[in-house]
């Protein structure tokens, strides 16, 4: 061995043995789960792999619970604060962060994205045949018909996956379907070391196994990719043929969230590790923080193991997040993440308050059990004159004295819908109206509840209320429920919980990107539980509706599926693109789409990009590509150092020496910023932008401007020239404030908007473009 390389193999073995017997007890010993970045570089070359380098020492003393060696190099282990400040005094050590808790983000929908049997997308990618999606959640049912493969063609030979065996879960449980599936929890187990809401798995509720005893990971499946299954409904509602986005389609399941304790991150980037080498095409993660708040790419594993991903060719879809209609509260904001949000279908499930003064107001429901007839019912506010947790409808705040026989108002939030609903049936009550409030507007989705019930906007909600309040004893009401409703107008509408822009980490790229439909949607459902997920529902049904960004994230995840089997060369950034510039921005009145909260017009910070449109996303014309260094150049932009840069990337890099703007990021939408106080008489900025011809060989596009209010915006050039050699051309965007012309006057959203557009008389290819100034963050 060369003198240097022993030189450091002693200093890291007596690095080591300083951490295993020399830690000074007089620390903080409280043992907690970090993720340790490892410069894979540093290795010895005594040791024949990382795994060797790793574990030789201290696998034991450490307690390592992963070994992360694709998408991330290095461990995560239960650490004390000693151990990890010795740790991170070791030059191979890159960084470190502690393991965190993340949250889930919880038919017709095909046929609104305009699919179509026969025909388009569906037919010349052969419904997705063969593309493997990976699917990050909380397992699956496997019996359920959407997961059936017959008729579907051999595992692709490519798959390097397992599926891997536990409690009711059986190598029989995959199939030609459902190619692999995998379980990581000794993150979650790890955390019950700190008090925290996981620890040993409760085997009353959990399978530690890839089987869902949750639903949601069953849902997102199917929604992604479930087979045709005939005389599909939920109870009744949504009745006819359910499939996914890509019924043909493989499906490989990374089990990484659990019934009632969340999703750990140490877990989750093992299962980025595990998908990479495994071979999927896709990764669907409907998971990320659930206060609104992101952290910086460095920091955030769905990120560092996004990037792994997608730096190898796969596509990574993320849902936005259920923190709307507040702004600024979209997550997973990675540039190479495509990020979700959720609008509303053409169905609904009406129900309807009648009072008794003879008003109607109308609500929502999926309520499927005895109906009331028309039966009027005394109506109570309990939040009249009771305490804070009896208007919410908490678990013991009600007085059964007060509820028994009548319908009860509750005000939504703290509790899940469902949960107050068994809370007034406890108590007594015949009934339910759940009410909206002023966050979270009109916005409204069914739920499956144990007693009659409807919610009710914010509006409806305050009008019921008041009369309460003016009828006294004297108020009483009935609820109608009225089933299935297709072609409801106006829709696609982006939903209230969808969560909002502007980018809190980098405002220069605009997310969410786009959305698409994450309202009621109906797919396959666990056999474990009942349709509420509440433990004394014990009914069991095939299928579920559920409304989310969790919804909106696999629909886009089928999407990527089938445009990747129509276009096998098409990068991930290509796939987006497609998505993005195709996506649709009316609703089916052929009105600019509204969001639900308000009723007003809705925006990018709302939209993105707009609404997922595959019959047009297969021939987009052009595309906006992107490479790894092109990643690596956005991160050193927006002042990332090199070591930081390799946390993420895993590679040693060097940025350029002229710092580039991260605005001219090759993004398919535009957002520019500009300062606060604007002294000069004008302000302008410069955009550059490459597009990819992915259409007919000679083409010729011409650009259509639409500026923002109080902006003006110049192309040039106005016209790009594509022929055989000719397959890529760049133009500059210049975005001016005219402070001699009043200046940029900001709507509500602290922006203004625009677009530009590309056209060959064939193709549209439109960009959002976005103006604000620093002083609106």
């Amino acid at each position: 061995m060369a003198p240097v390389q022993f030189n450091r193999l002693l200093l890291f073995i007596s690095f080591l043995f300083s951490i295993i017997i020399g830690a000074p007890a007089t620390a903080d010993q409280t043992t907690k789960t970090y993720i340790i970045r490892i410069d894979r570089f540093a290795k010895p070359s005594i040791f024949p792999t990382h795994y060797h380098w790793y574990t030789s020492e201290f696998t034991d003393s450490l307690s390592i619970l992963h070994l992360y060696d694709t998408v991330f190099h290095g461990f995560s282990a239960s650490l004390t604060k000693s151990n990890l400040d010795s740790i991170l005094q070791h030059p191979s050590v890159l960084a470190s962060f502690e393991d965190r808790r993340r949250n889930l983000h919880t038919t017709r929908s095909p046929q609104f994205l305009g699919l179509r049997n026969q025909k388009g997308l569906w037919s010349e990618s052969d419904y997705g045949s063969d593309v493997i999606i990976g699917v990050f959640d909380t397992g699956i049912w496997p019996e359920r018909r959407s997961f059936s493969d017959l008729n579907l063609g051999p595992v692709p030979s490519r798959w390097k996956g397992v599926c891997q065996t536990g409690v009711k879960f059986t190598a029989m449980n995959c199939n030609r379907k459902i190619v692999g599936a995998r379980f990581f929890v000794k993150g979650h187990q790890a955390s019950g070391q700190i008090g925290g809401p996981g620890g040993a798995i409760n085997e009353t509720i959990e399978f530690l196994s890839p089987r869902d005893a949750d639903g949601h990971g069953t849902h997102t499946a199917s929604t992604a990719a479930g087979r045709y299954a005939f005389q599909a409904s939920m109870s009744g509602y949504a009745a006819g043929i359910a499939k996914g986005v890509a019924p043909k389609a493989r499906l490989a399941i990374y089990k990484v969230c659990w019934n009632q304790a969340g999703c750990f991150d140490s877990d989750i980037l093992a299962a980025f590790d595990a998908a990479v080498n495994d071979g999927v095409d896709v990764i669907s993660i409907s998971i990320g923080g659930g206060d609104g708040i992101s952290s910086p790419y460095y920091l955030d594993p769905i990120a560092i193991g996004s990037y792994g991903a997608v730096s190898r060719g796969i596509f990574v879809s993320s849902s936005a997040g259920n923190d709307g209609p507040s702004g600024m509260s979209v997550t997973n904001l990675a540039p190479w993440i495509t990020t979700v949000g959720a609008g509303t279908i053409d169905r609904n499930f009406p129900a309807d308050v009648i009072l008794g003064n003879g008003r109607k107001l109308s609500g929502a429901s999926l309520y499927a059990g005895e109906l009331l007839n028309g039966k009027m019912y005394p109506l109570v506010y309990p939040g009249k004159s009771g305490t804070l947790s009896a208007s919410l409808c908490m678990e013991n705040s009600l007085d059964p004295n007060f509820v028994k026989g009548k319908i009860v108002i509750c005000d939504r939030g703290s509790s899940p819908r469902v949960a107050k609903g068994l809370v007034v049936k406890k108590a007594g009550g015949v009934g339910m109206i759940l009410a909206n409030g002023a966050s979270t507007g009109e916005g409204l989705v069914g739920d499956a509840h144990l007693l009659p019930a409807c919610a009710v906007g914010s509006d409806e909600g305050d009008a019921i209320k008041a009369y309460v309040a003016s009828a006294s004893s004297t108020a009483t009401a009935t609820i109608n429920f009225r089933g299935t409703i297709v072609g409801i107008k106006p829709a696609p509408v982006v939903a209230s919980f969808s969560a909002r822009g502007p980018n809190g980490l980098n405002p220069e790229i605009l997310k969410p990107d786009l959305i698409a439909p994450g309202v009621n949607i109906l797919a396959a459902w666990t056999g474990a539980v009942g349709p509420t997920g509440l433990d004394s529902d014990s009914r069991r049904t095939e299928f579920n509706i559920l409304s989310g960004t969790s919804m909106s994230c696999p629909h886009v995840s089928g999407a990527a599926a089938l445009l990747k089997s129509a276009h096998p060369d098409w990068s991930p950034a290509a796939i987006r693109s497609a998505m993005m510039t195709t996506a649709f921005v009316l609703d089916n009145r052929f009105k600019n789409m509204t969001e639900e909260s308000t009723g007003k017009q809705s925006t990018p910070y709302d939209f993105g990009a707009g609404h997922l449109n595959l019959g047009q996303a297969m021939d987009p014309g052009l595309v906006y590509d992107l490479t790894n260094d092109n990643y690596v150049n956005f991160l050193c932009s927006v002042g990332y150092n090199p070591k930081t840069i390799q946390v993420i990337t895993r590679w040693p890099v060097n940025c350029p020496a002229r710092k580039q703007s991260p605005e001219n990021l090759n993004y398919p939408s535009i957002s520019a910023l500009f300062p606060s106080q604007i002294g000069a008489a004008s302000w302008s900025k410069t955009f550059i932008r490459t597009a990819t011809n992915v259409g007919e060989t000679n083409a010729v596009y011409r650009v259509k401007v639409e500026s923002p209010a109080g902006v003006t915006v110049v192309v040039k050039p106005g016209k790009m020239v594509f022929t055989e050699k000719m397959k890529k051309q760049s133009y500059v965007v210049k975005v001016t404030i005219e402070n001699s012309k009043g200046g940029l006057v900001l709507g509500d959203s602290g922006a203004v908007f625009g677009s530009i557009s590309w056209s060959d008389g064939k193709h549209v290819v439109r960009s959002p473009i976005v103006v604000t100034q620093m002083d609106t963050f």
